[in-house]
């Protein structure tokens, strides 16, 4: 992880795509876990470090994650993001050419907990959730195209499985249509920018995040 901002409220990092936001059955140490550290020791703390998770990034993708340090911050960082007051910007590379050079997306998804998988509908189903975003082509390869993805709904695997839904499957996601896995197991998905108003400042916070290192993401004169 690389730390892009922080104050006395809040930290934001921009996650690796091997790194895990919340710990989970494979017992690899989380994210949230590092931060603490990293603050325990930048500032010689003793005793617990507060750290509260405002949102995820599923492990594959990299990126902004937002943090709270404080419970203030943590409670209406919740809020926001809950009520879509956090502006999150994705870029994600496809393998197809997108029907349209911009586009909202319009499903209802359902998850499917044992696979670990969601399925898009274009019609509402029992148990489905309605997921919208925003798309928009902002640069190609000789072989790939680079999408800018827009979220107005918090869906599991929303954008994954509505770009793979479009018939453009995210590069090296196996899970959702992709042909082949990427050498790192990352996807080339990546949380590129959040802007939001600050929980407790009330000022702008507006932070962008690089790409990561490696080829994967080379060729589209970025």
């Amino acid at each position: 992880m690389t730390v892009v901002y922080e104050d006395n409220h809040i930290i934001i990092v921009n996650k690796t795509a091997s790194e895990i936001v919340q710990g989970d059955k494979t017992g690899d140490t989380p994210l949230s876990e590092t931060v603490k550290q990293y603050l325990k020791e930048k500032y010689n703390k003793p005793g617990n470090v507060f750290v509260g998770v405002t949102h995820r990034l599923d492990r594959p993708v990299s990126g902004l994650v937002v943090f709270a340090k404080t419970s203030k911050a943590l409670s209406r960082l919740n809020d926001m993001f809950r009520n879509g007051e956090v502006e999150k910007t994705y870029w994600a590379v496809v393998k197809n050419t997108p029907p349209t050079e911009e586009g909202t997306l319009v499903h209802y998804m359902v998850k499917n907990e044992k696979q670990n998988k969601s399925y898009a509908y274009d019609k509402e189903v029992k148990g489905s959730k309605k997921a919208v975003l925003d798309y928009r082509l902002i640069g190609h390869s000789q072989n790939y195209f680079l999408l800018e993805v827009n979220l107005h709904t918090g869906r599991h695997h929303q954008i994954r499985c509505q770009l793979s839904k479009m018939g453009c499957p995210i590069k090296g996601d196996l899970k959702y249509g992709f042909q082949r896995s990427n050498p790192d197991g990352s996807i080339c998905l990546h949380s590129r920018r959040v802007k939001f108003v600050h929980p407790v400042s009330k000022e702008i916070i507006d932070v962008t995040a690089e790409l990561p290192s490696g080829n994967l993401w080379d060729g589209f004169g970025i």
